[in-house]
């Protein structure tokens, strides 16, 4: 587009068709506004025709996950209870990547709420894996990842509480990142969990995923939790590519049953492959990992609990029951009864229960308690390396419906991802390689505002495995061969 080879209106054109011609099959959007789009693009070549200056993505088409409050487009975070909702303002988000010419296709289905892993939750419709139609995206960002391993959108985002970039883009075969959390805003992101909660990136590779990353982060006074510090040279890293002398280490604790074979076997190459290209690996103990996941899951859902009081059918979104016969009270129980799904009721019925009086030191304060355990292992840990690596998932996108009855079965796809959550730490998954025929990703964690790092990593990675498959891992989706 800035060489003139294309106009912005013709790029934003070819991602429409796409989204025409494969959504039905895939599912991605919630919502795709042709006419706002091309409007968007417009404005952006005259931007460019009138001489401005534009940021390095100007023009480039983004879609965005249902959790990020749009003006122009209704946001309902894949819930009935917000069907039809249009905010009155724009998340930063949002707000940033308009400023910085980027296009929205439309809003991305994801888990309800973002509570679960693999949008089987979403009060829509299922998303569906490109590499096969009958297997999950992962969640609860789904919809945006299976919108960017489908080519339908470029760039993406999505926010990750316990996993929910990381897990979908491992696997689709593509790369997400979680910020080192308050290092992207949360203002007009609808919540969760407060304390978990990461605006992060998708994109088909590491600089793509870099360059959106600079492109919304940054400190924000609307948010509390922002952090007020330079954004870490994250674009300029992934463009170095360099693991030379860089301390990686591999996390005892991730290790052992419960991981498919193809997944393991993937990671000890990927692990190889950092030792070729210079890296010192070794082992590091992190020995309270293995409580993050009980921790997190009493943490989030507490959080939810006092997060998702705000939808009372009083001040918008669904309302039912309101015939002029009914309290307040009555009204509201029979809005959340219908508006929330069952993931959501759980969740909400499990952290009120640990915040109540009589369990909260019990629960709740022992979970924090655990969390900062957790910390301290990161730290220790990072007085040896420079980053740690782990399987991003341990196992490979399961078929639609193999966990729905089980929810035990289902958060243990977040097993590898959840420390660096609970922490705060940055971390990225990258595609590194296939088990059946399906996509395999490295999880690599940094210290706290060491962004860098992970892409650094991430980059060289991919470029070696790059050079060794003859192209990007997405050129062998069996799915999106004719069809691309």
């Amino acid at each position: 587009m800035a060489a003139g080879e294309a106009s912005a209106v013709e790029v934003a054109e070819a991602h429409l068709d796409r989204i025409a011609a494969v959504d039905g099959s895939v599912k991605a959007f919630l919502h795709v506004d042709r006419e706002t789009t091309l409007a968007q693009a417009r404005g952006v070549d005259e931007r460019r025709a009138a001489g401005e200056e534009l940021g390095p993505l100007a023009g480039v088409p983004i879609a965005h996950k249902d959790v990020f409050t749009t003006a122009d487009m209704p946001t309902t975070a894949g819930s009935k209870i917000l069907e039809g909702w249009r905010p009155p303002y724009d998340a930063t988000v949002t707000a940033r990547l308009r400023q910085a010419g980027l296009v929205i296709l439309g809003k991305t289905n994801m888990d309800e709420f973002a509570m679960g892993s693999s949008t089987e939750n979403s009060a829509y419709f299922v998303s569906r894996n490109p590499w096969d139609l009958e297997r999950v995206p992962g969640g609860s960002s789904g919809g945006s990842s299976a919108a960017v391993a489908a080519y339908e959108a470029p760039l993406s985002t999505g926010t990750d509480t316990g996993g929910s970039i990381r897990q979908p883009a491992a696997v689709t075969g593509i790369v997400g990142m979680k910020p080192t959390y308050g290092g992207s805003s949360r203002y007009g992101v609808i919540a969760f969990a407060s304390s978990l909660d990461t605006p992060g990136p998708f994109a088909r590779n590491v600089l793509d995923a870099a360059l959106l990353h600079e492109a919304f982060s940054g400190h924000d006074v609307m948010d509390s939790t922002s952090v007020d510090q330079a954004v870490p040279q994250v674009v300029e890293a992934a463009r170095r590519a360099d693991v030379n002398g860089l301390r990686v280490g591999v996390v005892k604790e991730f290790a052992g049953d419960g991981y498919q074979a193809g997944v393991s076997a993937r990671f000890n190459e990927a692990v190889e492959l950092l030792e070729s290209l210079g890296a010192k690996v070794v082992e590091v103990s992190c020995p309270h990992f293995s409580y993050a996941l009980p921790a997190y899951y009493l943490i989030a859902p507490s959080e939810c609990s006092s997060n998702l009081a705000r939808f009372d059918a009083m001040r918008y979104g669904l309302r039912v029951g309101d015939d002029g016969s009914r309290s307040a009270e009555e009204v509201m129980a029979l809005t959340r009864a219908e508006g929330f799904g069952p993931e959501v009721k759980r969740r909400i019925m499990l952290g009120t229960y640990a915040l109540s009086s009589g369990y909260y030191d019990a629960y709740y304060g022992k979970a924090q308690q655990v969390r900062t355990l957790i910390k301290r292992d990161f730290e220790a840990a990072f007085e040896q390396v420079d980053v740690l690596v782990s399987p991003t998932t341990p196992t490979t996108a399961f078929p639609i419906g193999e966990r729905a009855d089980d929810p035990i079965a289902m958060y243990l796809a977040d097993l590898c991802t959840i420390p660096a959550n609970l922490t705060g730490n940055a971390a990225i998954s990258v595609p590194c390689g296939l088990s059946d025929g399906l996509p395999v990703g490295l999880q690599i964690m940094a210290p706290v505002l060491g962004d860098d790092r992970v892409y650094r990593v991430g980059a060289a990675v991919e470029r070696a495995l790059e050079d060794r498959w003859g192209g990007p891992l997405l050129a062998q989706a069996p799915e999106l061969v004719e069809a691309k």
